[in-house]
């Protein structure tokens, strides 16, 4: 597939000796949870890398210095990079003088069926990438696509009359990042990979050489990685979607979820635990099983029924859980007020996109409540993005956010609905309950043990109640 290149451009075979030399320029086109780490790792390798975003907001920050809590750990690898020259940001491309260039895309993708293509913002990246390069530059896409993308992507650059396996690189590796998990990061997660060639393959492996020591899997097609990535989160949705249905289960049986769990897992073999909670949000589960749904309609095939169930399952269980509230305040004659504890889509990250928290407020207060929220990652300023990730611009917000969980701000509130369990809010919480500071704590991830002391009844999903003494934390009876 490697060839010399188009006429006056540089051919691969070059490209690839010079990265092996260093003498080449990066851009990681979108800094979010995936682009920013990836452009500091980079940058740290060496690399000359440009960290290229269309928020100016975003941009303005970073260029401050400013980290969000998230980015916190990359504050010392990041300052030495941007004072080192090593890495800059910037909102557009610039022509690389006299060297060849590698663009990474991680820009978000929207889930399929949407107002916009969910290629849109690859696409629109990917050609802002070849309109400030040319013949010898390697793209590699990082973001979550449907199946064809990829070939879209090779469509464009060859309407540009370059051809791609020999005149310019295209490679997808799709991102694996798990926010807050400790033992598995960007240095150590194996990747999958399609190259175009084996040029590009070569160059790929120089590249992520700096990220996780190549540690690349190279399959066959750009179909087949595509589907890959698809496949691995639509593994992950139906599993937690399966265990949810099981603590709705247990619920209705009066045992814990949670032992039953336990017990399957000493299987040895062909069994794999999840945790049963409010629904599963974030940017990738909730929409990555949907990239094969639709390939097996535009396929004509069978439907993905499993996926199909699975999201309806994890789109009904904040409904559950507000459910369960209501009927619990109502047996216990107490008026509708709560407080929803964890608003992030997963506990110890602040990315709130497409979180159960916002759903199960949301669904409270169209219930009547008057519904507060707390979050130690919230940020007043940035509101309506919150409100505008989970759809609810529209409507505006009808709770407020408070900031913390002490007894003055809990005085009258019937029920604490903790949804996500933040390490850093864990006290709070675990005060708030033991201390009966509400009268109902309901417990999303059936992670808190019935304290002795406490007269609060702590209800959790998929386990028996823990009765409490009844009449804690002063709040109002509902009224008739």
């Amino acid at each position: 597939m490697a060839g010399d290149g188009g006429a006056g451009g540089r051919p691969l075979a070059a490209t690839l000796e010079a990265v092996r030399a260093g003498r080449y320029a990066a851009e990681v086109y979108g800094l979010g949870y995936v682009g920013l780490p990836l452009a500091v790792r980079l940058a740290g390798g060496g690399v000359r890398v440009t960290g290229i975003d269309t928020d100016a907001g975003r941009v303005e920050r970073l260029r401050a210095g400013r980290l969000m809590s998230s980015e916190a750990h990359l504050a010392g690898e990041f300052g030495r990079a941007v004072s080192s020259g090593r890495l800059s940001v910037e909102r557009r491309p610039a022509p690389a003088a006299g060297m060849p260039k590698v663009g990474i895309i991680c820009v978000p993708t929207p889930p399929p069926g949407g107002p916009e293509p969910s290629s849109a913002g690859v696409m629109a990246a990917a050609g802002a990438f070849a309109g400030a390069g040319g013949a010898g530059d390697v793209v590699v896409i990082e973001s979550s696509v449907g199946s064809g993308t990829t070939d879209g992507v090779r469509r464009m650059i060859e309407s540009r009359g370059l051809a791609v396996g020999r005149d310019y690189g295209l490679a997808f590796c799709p991102e694996r990042i798990d926010p807050a998990n400790k033992r598995w990061g960007l240095e150590n997660i194996p990747r999958v990979v399609y190259c175009s060639d084996d040029l590009t393959f070569g160059v790929a492996g120089e590249v992520y050489g700096h990220v996780n020591s190549a540690n690349l899997l190279r399959v066959s097609s750009a179909p087949v990685a595509e589907v890959v990535k698809s496949y691995e989160n639509a593994f992950r949705l139906v599993n937690i979607s399966l265990v949810n249905e099981l603590a709705v289960l247990c619920d209705a049986l009066g045992i814990d979820s949670r032992e039953v769990i336990s017990a399957a897992a000493t299987k040895p073999f062909g069994f794999m635990p999840f945790a049963p909670g409010a629904g599963a949000g974030g940017h990738c589960i909730p929409k990555d099983p949907r990239f094969l749904s639709e390939a097996a309609r535009a396929a004509g095939g069978p439907a993905f029924a499993s996926i199909d169930s699975a999201l309806a399952t994890n789109a009904a269980m904040p409904e559950y859980v507000c459910g369960r509230i209501l009927d619990r305040l109502e047996s216990m004659g107490l008026a509708r007020t709560a407080v929803v504890c964890g608003m992030a889509y997963k506990a110890d990250v602040e990315d709130m996109r497409d979180s159960p928290g916002f759903r199960i407020a949301a669904g409270l207060a169209a219930r009547g409540f008057a519904v507060r929220t707390f979050d130690p990652f919230h940020d007043d300023a940035l509101l309506p993005r919150y409100l505008k990730e989970n759809g609810m611009e529209a409507g505006g917000a009808r709770f407020e956010a408070v900031g913390g969980l002490d007894a003055a701000t809990l005085r009258g509130t019937s029920c604490l609905c903790v949804v996500q369990h933040h390490a850093r809010a864990r006290r709070q919480v675990e005060e708030a309950y033991a201390s009966s500071l509400v009268p109902v704590v309901y417990d999303c991830q059936n992670r808190l043990r019935p304290a002795a002391g406490s007269s609060a009844v702590l209800d959790r999903l998929g386990a028996p109640p823990a009765p409490g003494g009844g009449g804690g934390g002063g709040a109002g009876r509902r009224g008739p």
